[in-house]
């Protein structure tokens, strides 16, 4: 079953409210995988050479999560495409299914199908065919997620001895936007962790591509023996030109990011969730479009506000 659904969408920050068809599920086949790629795309109804944002859900959440973000990107030019992994509730994959061992890497495959189907992609959605910038690619991703879009930006999962895995760098991918994303794992997990997510350990040393590293200061996750700084890893320990928003007061849904009205949030605030909104979108135009002063202006405008919601910080900023 599809749907296709029209509505305008008007946010603070954009000066005019722009008109975005979202179209679920567009399927992509996938004989390998067990089941089908199912996934959601969110595009402006007018407008050509759209910049595309590739977004990977967190732990059983689905292509139909983070309206909050994709609304919102979309409302500003993006065309946002959400794939539905395999450890979706919707799909109900139980722990014995053989696939589940190697979910994480499965969850690499499915950004990388969107990227080499982008195709087909566009063509499931009414009007938008010859409409993408193939050469503005970014991907995103919330909490587990964060750690599958991280190793299409050059993180590599470690073993046992530190020694880095495969290199799955997507050269297509220029910029990304990792939240609430897990940091080191090895002794740093908790023994919980370390049994049932083993792969949670990524290294950050190659993690090369321009990317903006939101985290929440009271964000303490049951996976780490660390304090919040331990979602700050990615932006700590990585080289290359990166960002970080650290979002006051802000647990593990940053807000509310993940939809409107969840009750996975317990710690909801509009005025985070905006914050992510226009700050994650300053910072794509910018990385996208290196003459884009976006992201310098709106560091800017949160370093001038003391009573704020969040601070920014960045080594070899863009823009």
């Amino acid at each position: 079953m599809s749907e296709s659904a029209t509505t305008t969408v008007t946010r603070p920050a954009a000066p005019v409210a722009i008109q975005v068809g979202s179209v679920r599920p567009v399927v992509l086949a996938a004989p390998d995988r067990g089941d089908d790629l199912r996934v959601r795309v969110s595009a402006p109804t007018a407008g050509n050479e759209l910049p595309v944002i590739v977004f990977s859900h967190g732990f059983g959440a689905s292509m139909d999560g983070y309206a909050p973000l994709a609304d919102y990107w979309a409302a500003q030019g993006f065309v946002v495409v959400q794939p539905t992994h395999l450890d979706s509730r919707t799909l109900n994959l139980s722990p014995e299914d053989p696939r589940y061992p190697a979910i994480w890497r499965s969850r690499v495959d499915d950004l990388q199908r969107v990227l080499d189907q982008l195709d087909l992609v566009q063509a499931a959605v009414p009007g938008l065919a010859g409409r993408l910038d193939r050469d503005r690619i970014a991907v995103a991703g919330h909490s587990w997620g964060g750690q599958t879009a991280s190793m299409l930006l050059g993180a590599r999962v470690l073993d046992a001895d530190g020694q880095a895995g495969e290199d799955l760098t997507d050269p297509r991918i220029k910029a990304g936007v990792l939240l609430a994303t897990p940091g080191t794992g090895g002794d740093e997990l908790t023994p919980f962790a370390a049994e049932n997510f083993s792969f949670m350990s990524p290294g950050f040393a190659a993690m090369a591509t321009p990317a903006l590293v939101v985290a929440g200061d009271e964000d303490r996750s049951m996976l780490s023996t660390r304090g919040p700084d331990w979602f700050t890893d990615p932006y700590a320990l990585s080289p290359g030109s990166k960002s970080l928003l650290t979002l006051f007061g802000a647990e593990h849904s940053l807000g509310g990011i993940t939809g409107y009205g969840v009750t996975e949030t317990t710690d909801e605030s509009p005025e985070r969730v905006a914050l992510v909104q226009r700050l994650s979108t300053a910072y794509l135009r910018s990385a996208l479009y290196p003459d884009d002063t976006s992201w310098s202006e709106a560091s800017a405008a949160l370093a001038g506000v003391p009573d704020g919601v969040g601070r920014v910080e960045s080594k070899h900023p863009i823009g």
